[in-house]
């Protein structure tokens, strides 16, 4: 019976659970099927249907109800005396009702709902409150959808919120924070938003007004109201929710903050974005306080610190790094995940005009992963193993596919984050675990593919490399990756080809078979040799161990010196290896006066570092190198000519026609001294002086004869042609001489 019971309970006593699991029947039909049972329980209540078989419930089952409350009241007497008592003194009806008063509705029909509601209290109170209030989402309050009468604001509106914000209240923020959400809704071109609004925005002059004055001055009345005078040398950030009016401003405030987010991704000129950001800088405590408006914020920025213009990129990395700084639990990991995406999504190309924007990508994001060490581990090691499982799957599979998932731009830029990552926040216990694997990364990707078409790429893992070790101060051998090139180019082969332009070998991944023909091709690759090998001793100059690491790099360079015939080539690296040789001899110097043993590791820690304070001959000329060499890229980065500035004298070179013309100006008055032989004779070839061609173009260049008229009197006066008894057509066949062949001189870089 207990459990026929429990199925027969009333819908309005079971619980959710309880119902989905009892199944969908109506009370009429468990009451038809039951209606015996439901008469043994008065206490619990039957089904009210008048359309039961049992037809309308009897005034019985009503009575028990009320006496079942007449015990629980005679119980209340006996465990709580004061209260019955309080009952008895303050409201007596409770306590003196009959059993009968729980059947005067008996044959009353049950309650429909009409079907049109009338406005209760609440809304009534709802639709008399400012108009524009904003609820959680920040939507409007009142109806959606539903068309105002908005009112124009005029730019004399906008002075008058100017003024009285000197004094601001909550109700005029209120009216500023609608004016300006209905000027982003026309900025947006958003109709139901600019519908919805209590005013409309149509006139630029007005909109410029009021956005001006939002972000010049609204803020600081804003903070005034909040807080009143901020206390001096305060340097803590206070909070807008501990100010008592917040309860007040909060959801206008919301709102105000979700306009500028707004209009930030709608306005295109620079240097309005750029005031915003200024703006958006100073309102962070107040993104802080709202979750929701705060991860739009720095999505944007996001957005904006990898393809904004070079000032804007700025002001959007000084939001996400005081954002972050703040609230580091909460968004600096989404946010480095997002900017890592972002950053790798941006390099997939590389030019010169793209390497600043890869730079300063790198070096900010680099700024955000020092601030946790431990998330930047999370980081580093989850996309290093990224890094690797790429790797290892072109290794093994050996396919064109898979090489290229390794040889892109993509790939060296990341390699080129995480150890610019790792020097830069060394030393760290909790990254120096990653420089082993990274490194390994990097020297499986140069020896991947290690032909000479991919020596470019082999040149920036070598930098990679170099930056890691220096900076970090743990070996890596990086020479031999360099020394390995000198053994496999042949420098004194002939060129099979001309090039007109150097190859930029910082924004090369991958040579032609045509490129390695070029004789620019040698030249720029022997410079990157130059370079690296410098850059990566100069790491070591102050090393104890210099000497015996650097040995296999003067036999290399001797080598060199001895097969090469390049006068050129020859010069750059015997003067390189005279710099090595020089700075081996001091550290040899140096080393012979310590007192220590090689055992005594402090000791020699000691020794290196006075050593690199003291400066050695190769550190002395990697600074005076590196100034030059900075400014070369710089000008390679600009798309100028490394040798634009100088002030080469210019050859030009005249055409074969112009000087043909000059030769017969020049001779115009000897061909006329003897006109009449002219005539006589038919000179067919080449334009004698008798055709018309020739007369015609002296005749033209009549002004110029000036020079050649000398000539024919010093002819006249009996001058050696004139003696030797020449006849002016002899003279003027001499004078033309062989036919002018025109050749192309190919000119070197060395010339």
């Amino acid at each position: 019976m207990a459990a026929a019971r429990s199925r027969k309970r009333r819908l309005a006593e079971l619980t959710v659970d309880e119902f989905l699991a009892s199944g969908f029947d109506s009370e009429s039909e468990s009451e038809s099927e039951g209606a015996p049972e439901a008469e043994t329980q008065p206490a619990r209540g039957a089904a009210r249907s008048p359309d039961g078989p049992s037809g309308p419930p009897s005034a019985s089952r009503h009575k028990g109800y009320a006496s079942e409350h007449k015990d629980q009241l005679s119980r209340l007497k006996l465990r709580d005396p004061e209260f019955y008592k309080f009952l008895q003194e303050n409201d007596q009806s409770l306590l003196n009702f009959s059993d009968s008063d729980s059947s005067e509705d008996e044959g009353q029909q049950p309650h429909s709902l009409p079907e049109m509601l009338e406005p209760g209290p609440l809304c009534l109170v709802q639709e008399a409150s400012e108009e524009g209030d904003e609820d959680e989402d920040g939507v409007s309050r009142g109806l959606k959808g539903k068309k105002r009468d908005s009112a124009p604001v005029t730019l004399a509106m906008v002075e008058r919120w100017k003024h009285a914000s000197k004094h601001l209240t909550p109700r005029l923020f209120h009216e500023i924070v609608q004016a300006l959400r209905a000027a982003v809704a026309t900025a947006q071109g958003d109709q139901e938003g600019v519908e919805a609004s209590k005013f409309q925005v149509t006139d630029s002059a007005v909109f410029n007004a009021l956005v001006s004055f939002c972000i010049r001055d609204l803020l600081g009345c804003l903070q005034k109201l909040l807080f009143g005078k901020a206390p001096k040398g305060s340097s803590r950030v206070q909070q807008p929710s501990s100010s008592p009016l917040w309860g007040k401003l909060r959801l206008d405030v919301k709102a105000y903050l979700g306009s500028v987010i707004q209009l930030v991704a709608c306005v295109a000129e620079t240097t309005v974005a750029a005031a915003l950001l200024q703006h958006v800088g100073n309102s962070v405590p107040y993104f802080l306080t709202f979750p929701r408006q705060c991860r739009m914020l720095l999505k944007r920025m996001v957005t904006l610190w990898s393809t904004g213009e070079e000032t804007l990129r700025v002001l959007a990395f000084l939001v996400l790094t005081r954002v972050c700084r703040h609230k580091k639990d909460t968004f600096l990991s989404p946010v480095l995940k997002q900017m890592y995406i972002t950053y790798v999504r941006n390099c997939k190309f590389t030019s010169p005009s793209a390497l600043p924007l890869i730079g300063f990508m790198q070096r900010t994001l680099t700024e955000l992963l020092a601030l946790d060490t431990g998330a930047a581990y999370q980081h580093a090691f989850l996309y290093i193993r990224q890094l690797a499982v790429h790797l290892r799957n072109a290794m093994t599979t050996r396919r064109k596919e898979t090489y290229q998932s390794v040889y892109n731009w993509q790939f060296v830029h990341c390699l080129r984050l995480w150890c610019h990552v790792l020097s830069t926040v060394c030393p760290s216990e909790a990254l120096q675990p990653l420089i082993y694997p990274l490194s390994q990364v990097v020297i499986g990707c140069i020896k991947l593919v290690p032909t000479a078409r991919y020596y470019p790429l082999r040149m920036h893992c070598v930098r990679a490399l170099t930056l890691l070790s220096e900076r970090t101060g743990v070996f890596i051998p990086v020479l031999p990756f360099i020394l390995e090139v000198f053994q496999q180019v042949d420098f004194n082969r002939r060129p099979g080809r001309m090039s007109s332009k150097p190859i930029n070998f910082a924004v090369v991944l991958k040579l032609s078979k045509v490129n390695l023909q070029e004789k620019a091709y040698r030249d720029g690759l022997l410079e990157q040799l130059y370079d690296l090998t410098l850059e990566y001793l100069h790491s070591q100059a102050h090393t104890i161990a210099f000497p015996e690491l650097a040995l296999p790099a003067v036999l290399q360079l001797k080598s060199f010196l001895r097969e090469c015939k390049v006068a050129n080539y020859c010069r750059q690296m015997r003067q390189l290896l005279e710099k090595v040789q020089e700075n081996a001899d001091h550290i040899c110097s140096r080393r012979q006066k310590a007192s220590f043993g090689v055992s005594s590791q402090q000791a020699v820690d000691a020794w290196e570092k006075q050593t690199r304070e003291e400066g050695t001959p190769l550190t002395k000329y990697y600074s005076q190198w590196r100034k030059l060499r900075d400014r070369e890229i710089q000008l390679e980065i600009s798309g100028k000519e490394r040798l634009e500035d100088l002030d080469f004298p210019e050859i030009k070179r005249q055409k074969l026609g112009d000087k043909k013309d000059e030769d017969r100006v020049e001779f115009k008055d000897l061909f006329d001294l003897d006109s009449d032989e002219d005539d006589t004779m038919d000179f067919s070839e080449r334009g004698t002086p008798g055709s018309s061609g020739a007369q015609q173009r002296a005749e033209d260049e009549d002004e110029d004869g000036s020079s050649s008229s000398g000539e024919v009197s010093h002819l006249e006066d009996g001058g050696p042609d004139a003696e030797a008894g020449l006849v002016p057509l002899e003279l003027w066949l001499l004078a033309q001489g062989p036919e002018d062949e025109l050749q192309d001189l190919q000119l070197s870089e060395e010339d």
